[in-house]
């Protein structure tokens, strides 16, 4: 039984790249994101918080057309969850100790990826394109502590900034993929570079994301 899945799974695997077929990939994989042009955080007269990347994940399905043994279109539907994060901040004076930690931006987005794959050889390929992006949340969140001797106070916030954002966001994915030689597995990095802005205020600058992701996802002949 595992020989012959092995050999469904080789053949399936060298099936994927005949011209006039197509394949469906279900993903999953992990993100790192920031917003251009966001400000530093002022934690005290003195303290800056510079900006810092935030951890996220992707969950979706790519479709994907191979037109020429070189050349492929894919189009896919995900979520993704992303935003921009500043540093950490710690500060005593005296028996109390001042904590901020976990300050973000997280953004949570229904994406449509339509890219066009060049493979170079067998299983490895770059790709560029276009994306869509529907923002589906949007919050700050924060977590502040106070601690002393005799006291320990906790505030976390979570606050929906949704309202303030724009709904729409555009960028270009740019990256590559490489699949697995006689398994269908598919491992690809991509870099989102964005191209509208996310702010509603016009008289700030221009807050646009740049996200980094890395999936892996299954790869079969539909």
């Amino acid at each position: 039984m595992m020989i012959a899945a092995m050999l469904v799974a080789t053949v399936s695997a060298n099936a994927q790249f005949e011209p006039g077929t197509f394949s469906l990939q279900p993903k999953l994989g992990v993100s790192a994101s920031w917003l251009s042009n966001m400000p530093n955080i002022q934690a005290s007269n003195s303290v800056k918080l510079d900006k810092s990347p935030v951890a996220g994940f992707l969950i979706g399905c790519e479709a994907e057309y191979q037109l020429t043994n070189m050349l492929s279109l894919a189009a896919g539907l995900n979520y993704s969850l992303q935003g921009s994060g500043w540093d950490d901040y710690e500060k005593k004076e005296g028996n109390i100790t001042y904590k901020l930690k976990d300050s973000k931006i997280e953004l949570g987005y229904i994406t449509l990826p339509v890219v066009a794959n060049v493979y170079l050889f067998k299983g490895f390929a770059i790709k560029g394109g276009v994306q869509f992006g529907f923002l589906t949340n949007a919050n700050e969140k924060l977590s502040f502590n106070v601690s002393g001797s005799s006291s320990n106070l906790n505030i976390d916030m979570d606050e929906s900034i949704k309202d303030e954002c724009e709904k729409l966001d555009i960028s270009i994915p740019m990256g590559v993929s490489y699949q697995v030689p006689t398994i269908p597995i598919v491992i690809d990095a991509r870099y989102n570079l964005g191209l509208t802005r996310l702010n509603k205020e016009k008289e700030d600058k221009n807050y646009k994301n740049n996200v980094i992701q890395l999936t892996v996802g299954y790869k079969f002949k539909l």
